[in-house]
């Protein structure tokens, strides 16, 4: 088998590797796309190691055929057989052409999505969903504040907020603004030229947002806080404008602030209600009819030969990179 190597800020390259063995509970899925996340960049400068125990290639999800069952999982009396077309979240290892996957992680390509389109939604649509499913049903007008619109995470989590009745804000580039809008952001707000702050409190008669999504952190946690409303919530996804902040507690108390952050790589794959096993059951049971009904979509910006991953890498970290996932299809 073959799968993309690499040292700590070195190039990738497509060579020989282990084939992977379906273990206790787990399939080998031959691989037919996978999809580029910002993670992986940060895997690739020693900044984001995979888990204890998992695959050190690259790649958080991946879509194609099952092609072996491991122990526990028999042919077809756990939902799945050899020849099942899927989709799956990863921990590592999406990069290859082969990859082990707990049985489950996996998820059955939706209704009206292509086989490699799917890989572009297990790590967000389960990403975004565990940041929002505990979230209130949204009142009259609501508005929620996505940031990074226009990325994986923001694209998949405006179409969700939509879908569960808020009305949405969300950040972007100016060249990203019609793709934020075209999913369903009531407001794009251009965060080069517009305080997202001010922008938000006009929307809302100054109440401001009832819920922020951020992938920025550091640099827009107190902007964040001053645009929430009195008993508003965030949650933190990434920390693309860095990790350490200050806060004044006593503002939180005062705003009665709800404020989470969390990560999906290193959870258990099973074990209650924050392991993997379980966000994946939720969002079968959730999220794909959505997607079958045509109310939420993958937005794919771009596709890329998996064993050109160089050239997909380089564009992700580019002033060019487009809306939505990249995809590396084989």
């Amino acid at each position: 088998m073959q799968a993309m190597q690499f040292e700590v800020d070195g190039p990738l390259g497509w060579a020989d590797a282990s084939e992977p063995v379906a273990g206790t509970g787990e399939v080998v899925v031959e691989v037919v796309a996978a999809a580029v996340n910002r993670a992986d960049l940060l895997q690739r400068s020693g900044k984001y190691p995979p888990p204890a125990g998992e695959s050190e290639v690259l790649g958080l999800e991946c879509s194609g055929t099952i092609v072996a069952l491991g122990a526990g999982v028999a042919d077809g009396v756990e939902g799945w057989a050899v020849g099942d077309q899927v989709c799956a979240l990863l921990a590592g290892g999406g990069y290859a052409e082969r990859v082990a996957v707990p049985a489950t992680q996996l998820l059955p390509v939706p209704e009206g999505v292509s086989l490699a389109d799917a890989a572009a939604l297990p790590e967000a649509v389960c990403t975004v969903w565990s940041a929002i499913r505990d979230l209130p049903e949204p009142e009259e007008g609501e508005l929620a504040l996505v940031h990074g619109g226009s990325g994986g995470m923001g694209t998949m989590a405006i179409q969700l907020l939509r879908a569960l009745g808020w009305r949405v804000a969300a950040t972007a580039s100016a060249r990203h603004r019609e793709l934020c809008a075209s999913l369903g952001a009531e407001i794009v707000i251009e965060y080069r030229a517009e305080d997202f702050v001010d922008v938000v409190k006009g929307a809302t008669e100054g109440r401001g947002a009832g819920f922020v999504l951020d992938v920025i952190g550091a640099s827009y946690l107190d902007r964040n806080l001053e645009a929430l409303a009195l008993d508003g919530a965030m949650t933190v996804i990434a920390v693309q404008g860095g990790s350490k902040a200050e806060v004044d507690l006593r503002r939180l108390m005062q705003r009665r602030v709800t404020m989470r952050a969390m990560t999906l790589r290193a959870r258990p794959r099973t074990g209650g209600r924050g392991s993997k096993a379980e966000v994946v059951r939720q969002v079968r049971e959730t999220v794909w009819p959505l997607i079958a009904a045509g109310a939420v979509r993958p937005v794919i910006g771009a596709r890329v030969p998996l064993v050109e991953a160089e050239r997909a890498h380089e564009l992700m970290g580019s002033p060019e990179a487009p809306g939505g996932k990249l995809l590396l299809v084989r």
